[in-house]
């Protein structure tokens, strides 16, 4: 009890954290499922459509959620404040579950006579089922995506900070690399022949894709109601007394006295507005969060599959070759969680951007020269290689820790938008861009990759070692030099 009262419990700190990143693997989960579902989707809606169902509306049909998720991180702000974050995260994990179970049977509630577990054809009224329970799973990705940073943030000491938030994207990440996992295993059950895999998908196989999402949705919830609230949003509900507990249970009691107070300094001002420390802070925040899309880092994952067969995979080959690369992610997101503390945020973004420009080129000259094969498969490790072990997770770290207390609910909200309204621009626009020109889309991302090197380079401050607190003192000091 006295060590735990001295130093703090680092096996409590980790528990709380890995309780949090769940809602991590579940943004990644939820916004990864349709990489395996989308094709069939696609047959499924053009058999009952017909004509009606263009490549444009399944563009908008796949990123859907995004909507979800542009509302979600609108309102992350709101619920942070209002509910705190824990309970902001128990609502997110509702609207998981609702959605996958919608998803999986999108005719539930909305078809007259309807006998439960009856698939019905496809309508325009089921499309548009479809679309909404998607949109308010997107909603809880928008959610998570803002407040689980957030929370494991504010629980954090300033030295482990960077490494816990990027577990976040490890998360993501893992989230994403069992969906592909489990898809491709709900793909190859299906059907011992090609032909009749690619029936059963259109049938069956991606409502099981979809409704796989619910169990881990279901425990994160149920876990939630273990973890306390963040020892910041306690203080700004006038619960000192839980916010110290919480505190020496992570830093020891000395410690925890210490930041109790840095945080009440903090938090006198926490009606300031969001421009209390100037523009250039939400900018930043802003474009981070920009450039973390432009790059076209979802249009790999949301499209693996798809981008594989282009390269001449077969159906099965592509889902494996998907599999693979999820692995590659998983490792180098481990490399940045091994160094972001050590070497800081701005040197492994610029190396990141770097690398994801060369892939990218890379990709688009193959793409142009109409070679396919082992050498684009490369190329797209490299690219997502680098975006794994720099834009991927630290980006969410700054985004968490960038912004001073007082106005840290309300911008995170803003950024989290962007990065979604980014999301869905780039993904939604992705079918009819490869209509126009493959290798120029490429490009275009490669030139997106190039720049945000630059920005980072101009523009984002090292954050490296420093309390949530001092990004008060940072921004001021910054505003008065303008």
């Amino acid at each position: 009890m006295s060590n735990y009262k001295e130093n703090g419990s680092r096996a409590y700190l980790y528990g709380i954290c890995a309780v949090a990143v769940i809602g991590g693997l579940l943004f990644g989960y939820d916004t990864a499922v349709i990489s395996g579902a989308e094709q069939a989707l696609q047959f499924f809606f053009v058999s009952g459509l017909g004509d009606y169902y263009t490549t444009s509306i399944h563009g908008f049909v796949v990123s859907s959620a995004l909507i979800g998720c542009i509302i979600g991180g609108l309102i992350s702000g709101v619920m942070a404040t209002k509910l705190g974050r824990r309970n902001s995260l128990i609502l997110a994990s509702v609207f998981f579950f609702l959605s996958a179970l919608g998803s999986f049977m999108p005719e539930f509630l909305f078809r007259p006579g309807f006998e439960f577990f009856q698939p019905g054809e496809a309508t325009k009224g089921l499309m548009w089922a479809f679309i909404l329970y998607r949109v308010l799973g997107g909603v809880g990705v928008g959610m998570a995506s803002a407040i689980c940073p957030m929370y494991i943030a504010e629980v954090s000491p300033a030295h482990l900070r960077g490494r816990l938030v990027s577990f976040n994207q490890f998360a993501i990440i893992f989230g994403q690399l069992t969906v592909y996992f489990i898809n491709f295993l709900i793909r190859s059950g299906l059907a011992d022949t090609p032909e009749l895999i690619q029936a059963a998908m259109v049938d069956i196989g991606w409502r099981r894709m979809f409704v796989s999402e619910a169990f881990p949705a279901a425990a994160f919830g149920l876990l939630l109601l273990l973890v306390p609230k963040t020892p910041r949003y306690l203080v700004m509900a006038g619960n000192t007394n839980k916010a110290l507990d919480v505190l020496t249970r992570i830093n020891g009691e000395k410690r925890a006295r210490e930041i109790l107070s840095e945080i009440k300094e903090t938090m006198i001002e926490k009606r300031e507005k969001l421009f209390s420390y100037g523009v250039l802070v939400i900018v930043v925040g802003v474009l981070l969060s920009f450039f973390q899309q432009a790059v076209g880092i979802n249009v790999v994952l949301y499209y693996a599959p798809r981008i594989f067969q282009n390269m001449g995979s077969s159906g099965d080959s592509a889902m494996i070759q998907t599999v693979v690369m999820g692995v590659v992610n998983i490792l180098f997101t481990i490399l940045a969680i091994l160094t972001v503390d050590r070497w800081g945020r701005k040197i492994l973004l610029i190396i990141g951007s770097i690398g994801m420009f060369i892939g990218m080129t890379a990709l688009s000259i193959l793409s142009f020269s109409d070679v396919i094969g082992v050498a684009a498969l490369v190329f797209i490790i490299i690219y997502t290689a680098s975006f794994m072990m720099s834009w991927g997770p630290i980006c969410w770290v700054l985004i968490s820790e960038i912004f001073p207390n007082t106005i840290r609910s309300k911008a995170v909200a803003v950024a989290v938008a962007a990065q979604w309204i980014s999301n869905y621009a780039v993904s939604s626009t992705f079918p009819s861009l490869c209509e126009w020109s493959i290798g120029g889309t490429y490009l275009i991302y490669a030139g997106f990759a190039a720049l945000s090197a630059l920005f980072v380079l101009k523009m984002v401050p090292e954050t490296k070692g420093k309390t949530l607190e001092e990004m008060s003192a940072l921004w001021r000091s910054k505003m008065k030099k303008r």
